[in-house]
């Protein structure tokens, strides 16, 4: 497993770290830890000796401009962030090979690069809990992330816990190839013992009661399309549970009623969950994004624990994707 993890010294990307612990990883795998230096000002301009040395290297006049930006003292603290993480992380996952390195400019698109260049499995990234009115103004490194991505994305909110202390986990499901991925993921994961999951799907339901009884023709018509609720609800149901049980997970099914994209965070909320694993088949370009949102993206915004989105691998991606 290949896991690449943006850091930038906060509190919450602290709390990522220590999040980790609680992911069910493998005993081993890679990391590979990257802090950005979002260098607003030019660094001092370079002698003619520098500029000859660093062109020969440069293919490009952009490569040459973030050659010379590695060189300011932004730039060599932020390498030097991520060294100290990597000694940090290394502590904690002693059987894991764990990289450091460092970048210039905006924060979500160089992991987002950095993540097609390295292909890993997983993204880490801490968030910062800004209200919905600050995401719109200010925008989100992890909402950047999530959306641009090709890989799963984990938004940690972490909770500091005891070593291998019992993990929670909620999946939402709905049935659609991207969930069962996101069930999956869960089973392929190592958790510590007596750690419980609870499947969750989420019915919103076409009309009122009252209205079947003042018309009877739609009445029998909702109660056909219930009994095929019904017979849809066993059948995820049981394909969800199969999933976990052969991997020898404690594991539960509840159906509830509502928006998705508020119930799976109240649901949660409700059970002190430590993780919401949900599935993103992703859209086809950005202005599908735009106007139609997503389900995967509300609940990473709005929950308030950790959120695994768990990308469906998608080898058709288009160049506005």
């Amino acid at each position: 497993m290949k896991i690449l993890i943006g850091y930038d010294g906060s509190e919450c990307a602290d709390a990522a770290l220590d999040d980790l612990t609680q992911a069910g990883l493998p005993r081993e795998g890679e990391f590979h830890i990257m802090t950005v230096a979002e260098v607003w000002l030019p660094p001092p301009p370079p002698s003619s000796y520098e500029i000859l040395e660093e062109a020969r290297n440069a293919t490009s006049p952009a490569e040459l401009q973030r050659d010379f930006s590695k060189h300011c003292a932004a730039a060599k603290e932020a390498l030097l962030l991520a060294e100290r993480v990597r000694d940090r992380v290394q502590a904690k996952f002693p059987d894991w090979k764990v990289s450091a390195d460092s970048s210039c400019g905006s924060a979500a698109w160089e992991l987002v690069a950095k993540a097609d260049e390295w292909n890993p499995d997983l993204i880490v990234v801490g968030s910062h809990g800004r209200t919905a009115l600050g995401r719109f103004v200010l925008g989100s490194v992890s909402q950047r992330v999530l959306t641009e991505s090709r890989c799963s994305v984990r938004i940690a909110r972490g909770r500091v816990e005891e070593p291998n202390s019992p993990v929670r986990i909620i999946v939402g499901t709905d049935g659609s190839p991207a969930s069962e991925e996101a069930l999956k993921a869960v089973a392929a994961r190592n958790w510590p013992p007596q750690s419980e999951v609870k499947v969750i799907m989420v019915d919103d339901p076409i009309a009122p009661d009252i209205l079947g009884k003042i018309i009877p023709p739609v009445g029998k018509m909702i109660e056909e399309d219930r009994q095929e609720e019904r017979a849809w609800v066993e059948k995820i149901s049981k394909s969800s549970l199969d999933i976990l049980h052969k991997a020898g997970i404690k594991v539960s099914c509840v159906l509830r009623e509502g928006d998705p994209k508020q119930e799976l965070c109240k649901a949660a909320e409700e059970w002190h969950a430590d993780c919401i694993f949900v599935g993103s088949a992703g859209f086809s370009n950005r202005v599908e994004r735009f106007v139609l949102g997503s389900i995967s993206a509300t609940v990473a915004a709005r929950a308030h624990c950790t959120v695994e989105v768990v990308r469906v691998p998608d080898t058709t991606r288009s160049f506005w994707s």
